[in-house]
């Protein structure tokens, strides 16, 4: 999910004279790395059509989280319809890249899709022919082969020679003739569930008749094709594969194969029930995911993001590399509401890396660390991203539990940003910001108390156990609400409180922005859903977990065979190797795919591995949570990262690994909750606790030393490699070791401190 651009984030005394990056730029950035922003300009009658659309999902949503859900094949029915029909209205085709290669690939990708929808639904009516259930197949093959010749990128099909199929092309952002029955057959395969939800689900439950299976074969395929409009083919490509593993794999090799299925038997499973496309993915998003959205687009349009940058200035401004700490601060915060940590990158980064490079940081390390901590807010209670709701669901607990358990783990992430920002802080000699710059704490909250209120009522009511969605419709509500507190005191002469009114007008464009900032994640979730049910359907998750077991097994038994020291375990050593499998999966998977379909599929497929290992449940999920962020900002892909080399100027690849570095907090953490259970209170020790709290801060200060090479004077090459190994030891839970590392770590950085020489050597540092 992400958030629109705001112009409510200046106005800081902090970066007065700085010139932020325009909003043409920061479009443009979206549009480029965040393809769930990438929304077509429309205008007209077409705009007039897409904002009533959109408000009446908005306003639809509103009303049932106040006043009650619909019965949840019904609710999430309903949702889907609108969302897949959006979809093919407000984003543009993908334009083909330049270069007969990448055209090529771009060719060839369409005509796979397109073959295998003709596949699905030659198959189908063919054994409906056969059984003369099916009188019109004819017309249905047309239908899909309709849909398959649009899928191709041929000009002349697309509304003229360009018709949204060359990038920068005005045509792109013009609905195309063929868009408009997309979405129409897109919107009817879950209306159809909708009309006539008493025969399918009660009249003839478990007994589809033929025009039920030739639905379910048309809502794969859409939900496949407005996927790939809408982020791209990577995920539809996965999908693809796992319905062709459930359709062959009884021509599968080893342990892959399977008995295969047909193709009624997939529809039945995934599309009529609750097991794949209307699955818990797409429940969630129609439940919390989306309310959580609305709410924060209407908060940020009524000046949140510089009520976040006050209290960041306010809070680590006047310290050494001030600057960077109060980007690494609101990036933090404002993240917290997004969760994306793209659209976050480019609309806070649009300021503060202006701001970092004018106060002596470079175009590189600015970057970095606006994605690194735009990354971070996503693992930031008490509003983390649409993950966390699926994590909720997924593991039956209370949402407040899981954003209590996830406090620490995110102020293991801020450490290691914050220590890196005050080393290389120092390193340069750089200063804190001036006092007269910093606003008084009293005078922000004179002037935006009022913005404060609907957080409060939002987390109040979450930590009271109501439901997110309950408490997400009192947030909105609130939001609006207040929005109007400024005009009030302002006509009865009481103070000066800023603010933007969410008159009507603007109300509208929120509930329109709140709306297509969820498609995409709708679409997604949708698609998932269906992986997940060929998955489940087919039992390949099983078979990775016992690939992941297996494999971690002779690995670890042949290292422990090859250690001559005998201080190995095997068990260790097994564990150590699953993590390492299902963290470098997560990453893969995390290329180009957003976190929360990448985190549903892993932690389906690849928890019961780790579970199998004698990790706890809640700490396999956690792992694959926090591996899941971090592929925003993991070369080769890293979507935040080089988002934020736009901006900053730099060059992109060396911005992704300076933010994978400046991310080590969530790379390492997850495998000291795994080691170290107390850190999310599962089976809670107070001494293993305060024993993990300890060295994992000495562990963050550690290898922030070593990236740096700085500690109160520059290191040496052995003693950021000491300090590296060292830090590294204090992630597995062994008092020994922590003992060990921590009197390394301490003397190592002792000794360099004796040999900081003052102000002279940090100036020639620099």
């Amino acid at each position: 999910m992400s958030l629109p651009a705001s112009p409510h984030l200046h106005g800081n005394a902090l970066t007065d004279g700085i010139e932020a990056v325009s909003q043409e730029k920061q479009d443009e950035l979206i549009r480029q790395y965040d393809a769930e922003s990438n929304f077509r300009r429309l205008a007209g009658p077409v705009a007039l059509l897409v904002t009533l659309l959109c408000v009446v999902l908005s306003t639809f949503h509103v009303y049932t989280a106040g006043f009650g859900l619909l019965v949840e094949i019904k609710h999430r029915t309903f949702h889907l319809a609108m969302v897949l029909g959006l979809v093919f209205l407000v984003f543009p085709r993908a334009p083909l890249a330049a270069g007969a290669a990448a055209r090529a690939r771009g060719w060839g990708m369409a005509l796979v899709f397109a073959a295998f929808y003709l596949y699905l639904a030659w198959d189908l009516v063919s054994r409906f022919s056969d059984s003369g259930e099916l009188k019109h197949g004819w017309a249905y093959l047309l239908l899909v082969g309709c849909i398959a010749l649009a899928t191709l990128p041929i000009p002349q099909l697309h509304g003229g020679r360009h018709g949204g199929l060359h990038a920068g092309s005005s045509a792109s952002h013009k609905v195309a003739w063929l868009d408009w029955p997309m979405a129409l057959a897109a919107a009817s395969v879950s209306a159809y569930l909708l009309l006539f939800f008493d025969d399918v689900f009660v009249a003839r439950v478990g007994s589809p008749i033929a025009q039920d299976y030739l639905m379910g074969v048309l809502a794969i395929i859409m939900v496949m094709e407005a996927t790939r409009r809408a982020m791209g083919p990577m995920l539809p490509a996965i999908g693809m594969v796992c319905l062709l593993y459930a359709l062959f794999g009884r021509y599968m090799p080893g342990v892959l194969a399977h008995r295969g299925y047909t193709v009624v038997r997939l529809v039945n499973h995934i599309y009529v029930g609750t097991e794949g496309i209307y699955g818990i993915a797409v429940g969630v998003v129609a439940t919390y995911v989306f309310h959580f959205v609305l709410f924060g687009v209407l908060a940020q349009m009524t000046g949140l993001g510089k009520l976040f940058m006050d209290l960041a200035t306010i809070a680590a401004g006047r310290y050494s590399g001030g600057p960077a700490k109060v980007c690494v601060v609101s990036s933090g915060l404002f993240g917290m509401i997004s969760g994306s940590p793209v659209a976050n990158a480019v609309t806070t980064g649009a300021l503060t890396i202006p701001m970092m490079k004018k106060y002596g940081f470079s175009a590189r390390f600015a970057g970095a660390i606006e994605a690194s901590a735009s990354c971070g807010g996503q693992v930031t209670p008490p509003v983390m991203g649409a993950s966390a709701f699926v994590m909720a669901e997924m593991l039956n607990i209370p949402y407040k539990e899981l954003a209590l358990i996830a406090i620490v783990p995110a102020l293991f992430h801020y450490l290691a940003c914050l220590s890196m920002v005050h080393l290389e802080a120092r390193r340069l000699g750089l200063k804190g910001v001036d006092a007269a710059l910093i606003p008084k704490i009293g005078f922000v909250i004179r002037r935006a108390w009022h913005l404060f209120i609907p957080l409060i009522a939002l987390v109040t009511l979450l930590l009271l156990d109501y439901t997110p969605f309950l408490a997400a419709f009192w947030g909105i509500v609130l939001t609006v609400v207040c929005s109007y507190i400024p005009l009030l005191t302002r006509r009865l002469g009481v103070g000066e409180l800023e603010g933007q009114t969410l008159t009507p007008r603007l109300l509208v464009k929120g509930f329109e922005e709140g709306a297509k900032s969820a498609l995409a994640i709708g679409a997604v979730c949708a698609c998932v859903g269906l992986i997940l049910g060929t998955l489940t359907l087919s039992g390949l998750g099983f078979k990775f977990s016992g690939a992941v077991v297996e494999l971690s097994a002779d690995l670890a038994h042949w290292l422990v065979a090859i250690d001559v020291s005998g201080l190995l375990d095997e068990r260790g050593a097994q564990v150590f190797f699953g993590l390492l499998f299902v963290a470098v999966a997560c990453i893969l998977m995390g290329t180009g795919i957003p976190t929360t379909p990448t985190y549903i599929i892993l932690a389906s497929i690849a928890a019961p591995a780790l579970v199998k290992l004698g990790v706890p449940l809640l700490a396999t999920h956690f792992f694959v949570f926090y591996y899941g962020v971090l592929a925003d900002v993991t070369p080769p892909v890293a979507m935040a990262a080089y988002a934020a080399a736009g901006i900053a100027g730099s060059e992109p690849m060396r911005t992704g690994l300076t933010a994978f570095r400046l991310s080590m907090g969530k790379a390492l953490v997850p495998f000291m909750f795994v080691y170290t259970p107390s850190l999310l209170f599962i089976g809670f020790k107070a001494d293993e606790f305060a024993m993990a709290i300890v060295s994992g801060v000495v562990c963050v200060i550690a290898l922030s030393a070593a990236y740096i090479g700085y500690f109160r004077a520059p290191l040496a090459g052995w003693a950021k490699a000491v300090l590296t190994v060292a830090g590294l030891t204090l992630v597995v839970n062994d008092w020994r070791l922590d003992i060990v590392g921590i009197s390394i770590v301490t003397l190592v950085l002792w000794r360099n401190s004796r040999q900081a020489s003052g102000p002279s050597l940090t100036t020639s540092a620099a």
